[in-house]
């Protein structure tokens, strides 16, 4: 079956705001010494998708991902998972903000000891509850305003300001003129589109910075020894915590470890053997 012209056009605008963000990411990438994975042929995997999984073992099929010490033929710890989107209409913004929260939630989740960066690069027609919606799960938004978007295609060419009645031919057509451009033509328009919002862009890669190379300003670490006691009643355990002292004895319970960002970020994590806790704070001095 032919693809709609419709849905190929909106690959391709989808297509043009990959490439006006990967320009950006590659930059950074090769400035700080990381890796940029996006869907492309790496000898580590099978086909070409940027796949992650959670802790369940689902997988995730990511835009871009940036990695610490990763290499074509080596997976690295993740820095920063990106994902992008283009909607023609507001009212599927806010199902799309929740399909990149369900692709990049569950991998912050399994790499919450490593607090890795989450942004989304979107353009088009996008309500503000969407936006915020994304801005409260600690995602650094980008967004290109619908009316850039149109702009920035007609001076290539082509009329992107489709709606529901636009006529398959007419569509059709404006597929043809992308078809058309040669490689050179679509970076030009991907560099187009990135240039209708400078500031957004500038904001976007400063958050970036910020988040991925904080630096560790103190490391604390709290041995806890005794034994854990139960009690049946809260007026129990209130007066057991009245008649406590420490007296220093008692086996080890487990570690507590708390990493402190110059950014003000923070992780906190439990161990109970000093083997998992070094193994855990070793992902930090790669």
């Amino acid at each position: 079956m032919a693809e709609a012209p419709g849905h190929r056009l909106g690959q391709i605008i989808g297509d043009t705001l990959e490439a006006a963000i990967q320009p950006v990411l590659q930059e950074f990438a090769d400035e700080h010494n990381l890796y940029l994975d996006f869907k492309q042929v790496r000898p580590i995997r099978a086909g070409v998708k940027c796949t992650w999984t959670d802790d369940l073992n689902n997988s995730h099929d990511l835009d871009f991902v940036l990695e610490r010490g990763g290499s074509a033929r080596e997976l690295g710890l993740p820095a920063g998972f990106i994902e992008t989107a283009w909607r023609r209409y507001t009212k599927h913004s806010r199902a799309k903000a929740q399909e990149i929260q369900g692709a990049v939630l569950p991998l912050l989740a399994k790499y919450q000891h490593l607090k890795p960066f989450a942004g989304a690069v979107v353009a088009g027609a996008w309500t503000d509850g969407a936006l915020k919606q994304m801005e409260s799960s600690g995602f650094a938004v980008l967004h290109i305003g619908y009316h850039e978007v149109v702009h920035v295609f007609a001076e290539f060419g082509m009329d992107v300001a489709a709606d529901e009645g636009t006529e398959d031919s007419y569509l059709a057509h404006q597929v043809a003129v992308y078809d058309n451009m040669n490689s050179a033509t679509r970076t030009e328009l991907a560099a187009a589109l990135r240039a209708t919002a400078p500031q957004a862009f500038a904001n976007f890669r400063q958050t970036l910075e910020q988040t991925i190379m904080r630096t560790v300003d103190q490391v604390i670490l709290i041995p806890l020894y005794g034994e854990s006691r139960g009690y049946e009643h809260v007026a129990d355990a209130i007066d057991a915590l009245k008649n406590f002292q420490a007296d220093g004895s008692g086996n080890l319970v487990r570690f507590e470890i708390q990493i402190r960002y110059n950014n003000g970020d923070s992780i906190q994590a439990s161990f109970g053997s000093a083997v998992d806790a070094i193994e855990f704070l070793e992902t930090f001095t790669g």
